[in-house]
């Protein structure tokens, strides 16, 4: 007995099988993905975080240690003997002296100490030489003739580089002597010991003369070579110059470190223990002496204070702005994978209710309850809910630490309710009575309208709030899709219907029926396409707003590399360094160069009143409109006419009217600025005035002709570049023409196009942002085409009893697959649309919340790039699936007997 209670059991639920095996599956996914999220998004924000401080530390260390040291006093300690091991000392305790949580994370890879300028003459002509111990220094392989350097040789030793071997003409044990055209009282002779290959290492790109030597204005050459230290105190004390001893500390930060400081807390913890650092090293440098005061030395050596400058700060602040917009695409893309997994999950249920609903109708007329009915559901799914939340937190664990393990029970428990849920209220008393009366319809129209208030509230909050600042997961950046999505199904729901209706009437005038009894359900049955609409139109828009975010990041970013660097090259502080731009400009490759100069004036008008803080721009438009003829910036300058003794300008941003004249103290004297017009956008976003770019510059700009402000000094100019074009442009040659004598010697800054394209491609956040959002997407996609052909198969049934009827009038195979076709075709085009405006409107709607210019840079937001692509193939999908149902149903109806599928008595269509 028992046994045949089990076997009529196991018929009865051995249909549904299939598709409690699909909802397990879906609670597992939407398990895996809620709890592994917050795990996954420390992971990609510590890659992305440790990347970006070791490209911001690849030109640079990320803190520089200076302290400046004076001669030994005669008769102390052999200070030469110990020199090297003070050096390494001092890095040693720069490495100990760090916040606690930043314990063994910094690592001192370079001390070094320069004796700048020595006068030299050789064959190729006088020259200055300077000397630099390094403890980076090229190791022995990278030798091609002789050795490196050593101490107590009688004379001091040097090894040079290969390109400065050939270009000073020098060989193996040649002897260069020291002397006039540098430091004073200096008198020695330094014996070349070596000659080492210069491959692109880090101590050859931070010393570029070291690499290969400067031409001097006049002749000769600015060169750099490699000594011992002994070397280094020895000629120091022959000229009585303090020299200045340099430690580069970079951050390495491992896995564990990088994701717990990559978020808002993390981050503010990390800049506090970086600032606790730099006073802990400069305290253990300089204690407080007996009789007070500060003791600073190096070893043995008296000392000035230490300096610190860093580059950290800067680089933490520009990854946290950058990361928090991050996650707002990274957000977008899970809530759209949510919605879908979601939709999924309902339409496997009401599959699943489909199968049983009339015996579930029998069992109420029985006496059953429907509170029973939709527990004995919920038993029978159990089962298949415990294994998916068991495979889905197994899954999660695989992404480490931090794993909401909450977040996924709550995620397995609402998918195991969702079967007993539209079983009860599919047998509720209500339900059964098919109650059609316009309270119902009431109903319909107050939710879908608190759905659009809903998502108009939404945008309207994120438009007032902007971006969260916070830590953690944003509930409403990540919601408002959500509330898009059904906003967007609301108002296809009720529009697309209307078209349809007016095509049948034009249809009913023509031969044939097919046409007309088609769209004249679709239109009937359009509100019962509304799951299938909402996937639809949340996954086009999630994958239309993914491609336009990738080409935005892609296309922006490249855009804003060319917008810092102005040309294919470019040096700031021109001016201030003639001698450097000189050589610049006739550097091997460069066609063109351009010189644009900037001051900071506070400009007073007629009746004397100031009108604010004002930047006056001068270029020189003659060259620049010879390097790049489509420069509107050039155009607009060359335009300026003549303004009576005073400088013609271009206002913008400002109240300066056309025809005012301005006064403005200018290195002591008065400057006339008569405003002949205003500024154009296109001038004022033109690629030669991005290098001047700064956050602090003022709103209000005067454009001139630079050759108007001849009568002002280099020396009065704020800022100023020189612009450098040409082709082939190679980055070492140009930056070896911007020596560095001195550790702390300003020289101005050289930008260079390649290197800052560079940068873009190896910068990993935005390539984590777009394969995060490429994941869910593509993941989204997936469950976008499982929940659509359930969804087919839900309302097939419908459609093969249409088709049923017909057939016995005689509808052929054809007619039949043609009525499949358009009475699912309306759907389908409603939903493409909807799903691709949406996806294209969504930057709009989003507003603050989705600033890509934090990635990109550049004088304005970034232009949007549709992946047009991309939405081609998505509508391709859809057709071509909708193409495979059409198929698959005509086969399968002409399959099936009539009687297979027509019921007598049946009216529920």
């Amino acid at each position: 007995m028992n046994r045949v209670r089990v076997m009529r059991r196991w018929q009865r639920i051995r249909g549904d099988i299939p598709l409690f095996v699909c909802l397990a599956l879906l609670t597992a996914l939407i398990t895996a993905v809620t709890a592994a999220a917050p795990a996954l998004l420390d992971e990609l924000a510590g890659r992305a975080f440790a990347a970006r401080l070791a490209q911001t530390q690849q030109s640079r260390p990320g803190i520089t240690y200076t302290a400046s040291f004076d001669v030994a006093e005669k008769g102390g300690d052999h200070a030469p003997e110990y020199f090297a091991d003070d050096l390494t000392a001092a890095a040693g305790v720069l490495e100990d002296q760090v916040d606690a949580d930043l314990r063994g994370a910094f690592v001192t890879d370079s001390a070094r100490a320069v004796l700048p300028g020595a006068g030299m003459d050789l064959a190729s002509g006088p020259g200055r030489l300077s000397l630099l111990y390094a403890a980076d220094a090229p190791p022995k392989s990278r030798y091609v003739e002789g050795r490196a350097p050593r101490e107590h040789t009688g004379s001091p030793e040097m090894a040079v580089s290969t390109r400065t071997r050939d270009a000073l003409k020098l060989r193996v044990g040649q002897s260069v002597r020291l002397g006039e055209g540098g430091l004073r009282d200096i008198d020695a002779t330094v014996v070349v010991v070596g000659v080492f290959a210069a491959p692109d290492t880090r101590i050859l790109r931070e010393e570029p003369l070291l690499a290969a030597p400067s031409p001097r204005t006049g002749g000769g050459y600015e060169a750099m070579a490699l000594t011992a230290p002994g070397a280094i105190l020895e000629l120091q004390a022959q000229a009585r110059v303090r020299l200045t001893a340099q430690w580069g500390v970079r951050l390495n930060l491992d896995d564990e470190q990088a994701r717990a400081y990559a978020g808002t807390e993390g981050r503010a913890r990390l800049q506090r223990a970086l600032i606790a650092s730099s006073e802990l090293a400069a305290e253990q440098f300089c204690p407080m002496s007996t009789f007070g005061g500060l003791a600073c030395q190096l070893g043995r050596q008296p000392a000035t204070g230490m300096d610190v400058d860093t580059v950290l700060p800067a680089a933490v602040d520009e990854f946290g702005r950058q990361w928090t917009q991050g996650q707002a695409v990274i957000a977008f893309g899970l809530a759209t994978l949510a919605v879908v997994a979601l939709a999924a999950a309902v339409v496997t249920a009401l599959l699943a209710l489909r199968r049983r609903l009339d015996v579930h109708r029998l069992q109420r007329a029985r006496g059953a309850s429907a509170f029973g009915l939709a527990a004995a559901r919920a038993g029978h799914t159990l089962p298949g809910a415990l294994l998916g939340l068991a495979a889905g937190l197994a899954l999660a664990a695989l992404a480490g630490e931090g794993v909401a393990t909450a977040r996924g029970v709550l995620a397995a428990l609402g998918c195991w309710l969702l079967l007993p849920l539209v079983t009860f209220f599919a047998v509720r008393d209500g339900a059964l009575l098919h109650a059609k009366s316009p309270s119902l319809r009431g109903r319909r129209v107050v939710a879908e309208a608190a759905l659009l208030l809903l998502a108009a509230a939404g945008v309207w909050a994120l438009h007032a709030r902007g971006t969260r600042a916070e830590a953690g997961p944003d509930p409403l950046l990540a919601a408002v899709p959500a509330l898009l999505g059904f906003a967007a199904v609301v108002v296809l729901v009720r529009c697309y219907p209307p078209p349809v209706r007016l095509l049948a009437r034009w249809a009913a005038r023509r031969r044939g029926a097919v046409a007309l009894v088609a769209l004249l359900r679709a239109a009937k049955e359009a509100p019962a396409r509304a799951l299938a609409l909402l996937v639809l139109v949340v996954t086009l828009a999630g994958a239309v707003f993914g491609g336009l975010v990738a080409g935005t990041l892609t296309d922006g970013r490249v855009e804003g590399a060319r917008w810092r660097a102005g040309a294919d090259a470019a040096y700031l502080g021109a001016e201030a360094h003639p001698r450097a731009a000189e050589q610049l400009a006739r550097a091997r490759g460069v066609r063109h160069s351009v010189r644009v100069a900037e001051l900071r004036i506070s400009p007073r008008g007629a009746n004397g009143s100031g009108v604010g803080s004002t930047v006056l721009i001068g270029v020189d438009s003659e060259a620049l409109r010879k390097a790049a003829p489509d420069s509107a910036l050039g155009h607009a300058a060359a335009a300026l006419p003549a303004a009576d003794g005073a400088v013609p300008v271009l206002t913008r941003g400002g109240t300066a009217r056309v025809g005012e004249l301005l006064d403005a103290d200018v290195g002591g004297r008065t400057l006339k600025l008569r405003v002949t017009g205003t500024l154009s956008d296109a001038a004022a976003g033109d690629r030669a005035l991005g290098p001047l770019a700064r956050a602090d510059r003022p709103e209000r700009v005067l454009l001139t002709d630079l050759r108007g402000l001849g009568a002002v000094q280099r020396r009065d100019f704020d800022e100023s570049l020189l612009l450098l074009y040409g082709e082939s442009l190679r980055a070492g040659d140009l930056r070896a023409l911007v020596p560095r004598a001195e550790p702390d010697a300003g020289t101005g800054e050289l930008r260079i196009l390649d290197e800052e394209l560079a940068r873009v491609s190896e910068d990993d956040l935005a390539g984590v942002l777009i394969r995060a959002h490429t994941a869910t997407t593509a993941l989204a996609v997936a469950l976008a085409l499982l929940a659509l052909v359930l969804e087919l198969l839900l309302s097939a049934p419908a459609r093969g009893r249409t088709a049923a009827r017909l057939r016995t009038m005689g509808l052929g195979d054809r007619q039949t697959a043609a009525l499949h076709l358009i009475q699912l075709l309306p759907m389908v085009l409603a939903a493409v649309a909807g799903g691709t405006a949406l996806g294209l409107a969504l930057p709009s709607l989003l507003g603050p919340s989705l600033d890509l210019d934090e990635f990109t840079g550049g004088p304005a937001d970034p232009g949007l790039h549709a992946d047009a692509l991309l939405t081609t193939v998505l509508a391709g999908g859809c057709a071509t699936l909708v193409l495979g149902a059409v198929a698959l149903e005509t086969w399968l109806g002409r399959r099936r007997g009539l009687g297979a599928v027509l019921r007598v008595g049946r009216s529920d269509e």
